[in-house]
């Protein structure tokens, strides 16, 4: 019989409600579950196509030590006995974990109770780090405690929505929808993008402030001393719950206005109608994402924010409030159990030594952390520089994702002892571990996640353990009891765990702590199977609650001891990191379709259809300035690395300014990791990278040779200056450039794409013209096709890459395929932008052609853009354009 089973999405912080059914064949379908109170039923274009990312292909199934399949009881017994010795030589603090914000609350409960309740070291941190951490060090600056005062419902109630710092279209899609349906609904309520790149965000937005890199700080402060003169203060909130204003209204007077117009890079007309929305809309949300965070000022644009907000007493109250966008699946899980480096579990304070006896006697525990350990940044150099004999890395792959991240790969390496968890056997980081261990993915995996608005929820297993992978909570548990912790890990299940995390949070709280879900302390076996999704605080029936509900600060109760709010005198930082050498600001993020370092989202064909290779997307003016053509190869450079990435010239970029994605890996690219060229520059307050401002310079990377190819066996052994790889239906399609001749593309292929000997080529090679077209077929079967010229390759690539599924029977359809031209009876549908149904951009330009011009009727005609929605702002930008240039 078929089953459903609700779950969690495992990809970003909105936390959608996901149904898989498993039908008797096993096949797995996945749809939004319209019952969970983040997502009603959507899903974005990665939710929907979580089915098309479990097979096992590439999955890690056993255990390996030095490169050898192991025994668990092997792969165990080295890590505790390697960890132990360690400590016993050089100390706790010799020893680290970094671990993952993809990790379950369970698993990472575990780790934070092994490092700092037992080994008795500070030294676990997160790649939550590199997400969301200045958000964290800000809300404990203003309110005392890590505290999201808000919920998802308050962007639908409000009549302003400020979000700086978000592509919400592409990062979280479904808040993006929700945003938008109200705003249909509600055409008074007004949006503002604050945004150096005119995303796909922008384009519901009423005003977009084009700001420049960091000048976050400066608009913030402008805006506070423009509320704090305006009818919009609220003296009573002032006085009655916070403290520091006067301070703070100080330091935002002293900025000057034509410095505020200098910082902001923002035209004056633009600045005053900002001033005036925030001053006249009450009901104001202002959500902030990575374009914040990931800033050495990172931690003062949050408190910038927080500032203007508790100046007017718009917080915890229906359509109003600061609002953190959280980046991954669980990185507020992980907050909630001290996963940072500087944080204890239940929101407690490591430097506070009150709390570090509370969790030692609840834990029981021989030791407990007396410091902070050392946030990933500084955990990676401690590596380097030989202070850390021992490495646990959890669930990620710094290699890819961390700053600097050539040094990262080389510290790793020349680690003593190094061990991985880990789903996927071949990663720029599991190539330099010393014992591989199995994990389980999504799908498999049984435990807890939060969102970004403090909700609980479930992720449940629907597919059996592959092979020998086992939790991450059991090995750790395993470890623990192998280094003599028998008894305090002896965990049965994550139920067990969960209701001992419950149990610690109200552990002697008397309401001077924001996270209380102790109404789950004894929760049991079957409770927790059934669990449904929950906001906290949850605290015990007789426990003091929060005022305000499921929101908090409304009327006060702040967590600093004097139960105030403290406003912070925030700092105007260096904005402009340019120099002769590196005139261009470098700014990393993500796209729509693609999650973290690929690893799972790079094996669907669907999500990879979208966008298949890396790119720089760079101003026109400065493409021509620096003789980089459309489509042509550009090498990014910095004082730390190198990245070579295809051109993309848009307008919607900011002069100046390079936007690259931070997905691309060795495994799918070759010279894509583009955090190698990012500097090591951290926020000196929360430790967290600035991946939004980087001093790079770039060139043209001119090759002899330009390359597409489909090929239905994965391209192996690449030896190219530049190749990108991406799954499609039916096999794979190539990217690639040589700077070398090459004069036998036959036995290139023979060589890279796995055709047969003895299979020849239809085709041709031209000398004059210096093109190649080749294409090999089995049967009527096509096993790949190629396409070479001596400039970036004109071939209708989503129409190529359609034949690798189809019949070739008939000679003259073999012949267009190695011409590179489909015949009238196939259609090129043009690069995809609709992933949920394959829709390309000339389908959506021919439908338009013949009448529809909105997006709800190309969406009635395609299809596109009725299912997720993810690509509804790209379809309008589409008609925009085919009907500007009809107009002309």
């Amino acid at each position: 019989m078929p089953t459903e089973t609700k779950t969690t999405c495992p990809y970003c912080g909105v936390g959608c409600g996901v149904i898989a059914k498993v039908d008797d064949t096993g096949s797995v379908s996945v749809k939004g579950d319209p019952d969970h109170p983040a997502n009603f039923g959507r899903l974005c274009s990665k939710g929907s196509a979580l089915a098309e990312t479990i097979d096992l292909d590439g999955r890690l199934l056993y255990p390996e030590v030095d490169g050898a399949r192991a025994s668990w009881n092997t792969a165990l017994d080295l890590v505790a006995t390697k960890f132990s010795e360690a400590i016993a030589e050089h100390g706790p603090d010799a020893v680290a974990f970094y671990v993952s914000g993809q990790l379950l609350t369970e698993d990472y409960y575990v780790a934070n109770k092994l490092m700092k309740g037992f080994i008795g070291s500070g030294n676990i941190d997160t790649n939550s780090r590199l997400c969301m951490s200045s958000s964290v060090a800000g809300h404990r600056r203003a309110f005392g405690s890590d505290t999201v005062p808000g919920t998802y419902e308050d962007l639908e109630l409000a009549d302003l929505v400020i979000l700086t710092g978000s592509n919400l279209a592409w990062c979280h899609p479904v808040l993006y929808q929700r945003l938008a349906v109200a705003k249909a609904a509600r055409p008074g309520l007004k949006i503002v993008v604050i945004d150096p790149r005119r995303t796909m965000t922008s384009d519901i937005a009423d005003l977009h402030l084009a700001i420049r890199p960091d000048g976050d700080v400066a608009l913030f402060t402008g805006l506070l001393a423009h509320l704090a003169t305006s009818p919009a203060i609220d003296q009573n909130y002032i006085g009655a719950y916070t403290a520091g204003f006067a301070e703070a209204f100080a330091a935002a007077a002293a900025l000057s206005w034509d410095e505020l117009l200098e910082r902001t890079g923002l035209p004056a007309m633009q600045l005053r109608e900002f001033f005036r929305l925030f001053e006249t809309m009450e009901k104001t949300v202002t959500c902030y994402s990575q374009g914040v965070n990931q800033s050495a000022s990172g931690t003062d644009k949050v408190n910038a924010i927080l500032n203007c907000h508790l100046a007017t007493g718009r917080i915890g109250r229906p359509g109003m409030g600061p609002f953190s966008l959280t980046g991954q699946p669980n990185a507020m899980g992980g907050r909630e159990v001290g996963g940072l480096a500087n944080m204890l579990a239940a929101h407690m304070a490591i430097e506070n030594a009150g709390d570090r006896d509370r969790v030692q006697r609840f834990w029981s525990s021989p030791a407990i952390a007396a410091k902070p350990g050392l946030k990933a940044v500084d955990m990676f150099k401690a590596v380097a520089e030989g202070r850390i004999k021992a490495l646990w890395i959890m669930a990620t792959n710094p290699v890819v994702s961390m700053p600097d991240a050539d040094a990262v790969e080389a510290a790793i390496a020349a680690c003593p002892f190094v061990v991985v968890s880990d789903i996927v056997g071949n990663t720029d980081t599991t190539r330099h571990a010393d014992v591989l261990l199995p994990s389980l993915g999504w799908g498999e995996k049984d435990g807890t996640v939060t969102n970004s608005e403090r909700r609980i929820s479930r992720q449940r297993p629907f597919l059996p353990a592959p092979g020998e992978a086992r939790a991450d909570w059991w090995q750790l548990a395993e470890v623990a009891r192998r280094m003599g912790h028998e008894a305090a890990f002896g965990f049965a299940d994550p139920a067990a765990i969960f209701a001992e995390h419950a149990a610690l949070s109200a552990f002697e709280n008397s309401g001077n702590r924001d996270f209380d879900i102790g109404a789950y302390a004894g929760i049991d076996d079957a409770a927790y199977h059934a669990l449904h999704p929950f906001q906290w605080p949850a605290p015990l029936a007789d426990a003091p609650v929060p005022p305000g509900g499921k929101r908090f600060f409304a009327d006060g109760g702040f967590f600093h001891p004097d139960q105030r709010a403290c406003f912070i005198a925030v700092n105007l930082p260096e904005t402009d990191r340019t120099s002769a050498d590196y005139p261009l600001t470098l700014n990393t993020g993500r796209i729509r379709d693609q999650w973290h370092t690929m690893t799972r989202t790079g094996k669907s064909a669907r999500l990879s259809a979208h966008i298949a290779e890396p790119f720089a997307e760079i101003h026109p003016r400065d493409a021509m300035e620096l003789g980089i053509r459309g489509a042509g190869l550009v090498e990014i450079e910095s004082p730390h690395g190198t990245a070579v990435v295809r051109a993309l010239i848009s307008e919607r970029q900011a002069r100046g300014s390079i936007f690259v994605p931070m997905h691309w890996n060795g495994q799918f690219s070759a010279r894509a990791r583009i955090d190698t060229a990012v500097a090591p520059v951290v926020d000196p307050v929360s430790g967290q990278p600035a991946s939004k401002n980087v001093a790079v310079r770039a060139r043209p990377l001119k090759a002899e040779h330009y390359g597409f190819a489909v090929s239905a066996a994965r391209p192996e052994n690449l030896d190219c200056d530049y190749w990108a790889l991406a799954k499609a239906e039916g096999g794979w399609r190539l990217e690639f450039a040589s700077c070398t001749g090459i004069s036998d593309w036959a036995n290139w292929c023979r060589k890279h794409l796995g055709i047969p000997a003895g299979v020849e080529p239809l085709g041709y090679c031209d000398g004059a013209t210096g093109e190649t077209r080749l294409a090999f077929f089995d049967g009527t079967r096509l096993l790949a096709a190629l396409f070479v010229a001596p400039e970036p390759v004109a071939v209708a690539r989503a129409w190529a890459v359609q034949q690798l599924t189809a019949s070739h029977g008939d000679l003259r359809k073999r012949f267009a395929i190695a011409a590179g031209r489909p015949g009238a009876d196939q259609p090129d549908p043009g690069a995809t932008v609709c992933s949920c149904f394959g829709v390309g951009v000339n389908q959506i330009s021919g439908a338009i052609r013949n009448g529809c011009h909105s997006v709800e009727a190309i969406g009635k005609a395609l299809n596109a853009g009725t299912n997720c929605g993810s690509c509804r702002a790209e379809i309008r930008t589409i008609i925009d354009s085919c009907l500007a240039a009809a107009a002309e």
